[in-house]
């Protein structure tokens, strides 16, 4: 098999974190495209993986060996540029969250159908090792029914990793316009839904209270009621000034599910009987030095493009957990329990 062709759209912390280094590392991919419109970032991301350097992302999409690409942009142009690149014929690993509104997603959909092309968003939650075993555990039956959850992510904000730092569009309202619920709280709407089904109900409380001079959510506690009727609360921080909580716990019928709760253990699970199990697996990522390890995004995204099959974060994946951090700005708005039945308009 061919090496498959990539670009990288974006140059910052995500693309050189994450993006860049995953690709670099897949024996079955060759980087030969990165855009950015700061020449310089551009320049020097393309020098270290000898590729061509873009300031246009519309130049890069003319490239006719490129396969795929990643987006790695502001949130506020996940969604043009993804579906800029799906008509170009481009197979697209897009980053969370995978648009803005509810209708943007669908568009992003439908083009990736029209154009037969592979679209992924890029939560990693699914692929962290606790959590799949966590859902083994529950799939099996040995947790039992569950009864309820709380899952959380937070961190000291973006300015402590991003590129940019406070000067970084995850501030700007225009650029970003969902704060830590579109950082943060997705990556967690998807995990929960990915281990106990999608979500049937959202209220939510959303405030900007830790950072200053900014109008995007940077703390927000949301209660979900599940399709199968166990309830539950979501916490999305920029606040966590002494470090981050990336854990949920799981309560059941027969056991308690720590899930990167412990500093040691990935996993934790308590029974009723009180025998305790504790895993050794690999860790979750964190943006800190040092924690940075394969995250499996990447490796499955060219997996999924080359054996032509779904991947576990299709489109309609990625808008069901858009959907719930949408429903929760909602609620905040209207304080009111909305329904993901209901239509998501803007």
């Amino acid at each position: 098999m061919m090496n498959m062709k990539v670009g990288v759209i974006g140059c910052g912390s995500i693309a050189r974190l994450r993006h860049l280094i995953e690709y670099w590392e897949n024996k079955h991919v060759d980087i030969v495209a990165v855009c950015d419109l700061e020449a310089n970032r551009a320049e020097e991301m393309a020098e270290k993986y000898g590729a061509q350097a873009f300031t246009s992302y519309e130049e890069l999409l003319k490239v006719k060996e490129i396969d795929a690409v990643s987006i790695c942009l502001p949130n506020d142009l996940h969604a043009s540029v993804s579906i800029e690149a799906l008509n170009a014929g481009k197979h697209v690993l897009c980053e969370k969250p995978m648009a803005t509104t509810s209708e943007e997603a669908e568009d992003m959909i439908e083009v990736a159908e029209r154009n037969s092309k592979t679209l992924m968003i890029a939560h990693n939650q699914r692929f962290v090792p606790s959590h799949q075993k966590a859902k083994q555990l529950i799939d099996s039956g040995e947790v039992g029914k569950i009864y309820s959850f709380r899952t959380s992510f937070g961190h000291r904000g973006p300015e402590n990793w991003s590129i940019d730092g406070r000067n970084s569009w995850f501030f700007n309202k225009d650029q970003a316009i969902i704060g830590a619920l579109g950082d943060l709280g997705v990556h967690k709407a998807d995990l929960i839904r990915y281990l106990l089904g999608d979500v049937a109900e959202v209220g939510a409380f959303v405030e900007t209270s830790a950072k200053e001079n900014t109008e995007v959510d940077d703390n927000a506690v949301v209660i979900l009621k599940m399709e199968s009727g166990v309830i539950g609360t979501l916490a999305a921080s920029w606040s966590y000034v002494s470090g981050g909580d990336n854990s949920t716990v799981i309560y059941g019928e027969h056991a308690i599910l720590r899930l990167e709760d412990d500093p040691n253990y990935s996993l934790i699970v308590e029974y009723k009987n009180g025998e305790v199990v504790k895993y050794e697996l690999d860790k979750i990522q964190t943006n800190d030095e040092g924690g940075q390890t394969n995250s499996h995004v990447i490796d499955h995204f060219v997996d999924s493009i080359a054996q032509d099959k779904a991947s576990l974060i299709t489109g309609e994946e990625g808008k069901k957990s858009l959907d719930v951090v949408l429903a929760a700005l909602r609620s905040k708005e209207t304080k009111k329990i909305i329904s993901l039945q209901e239509v998501l308009v803007k």
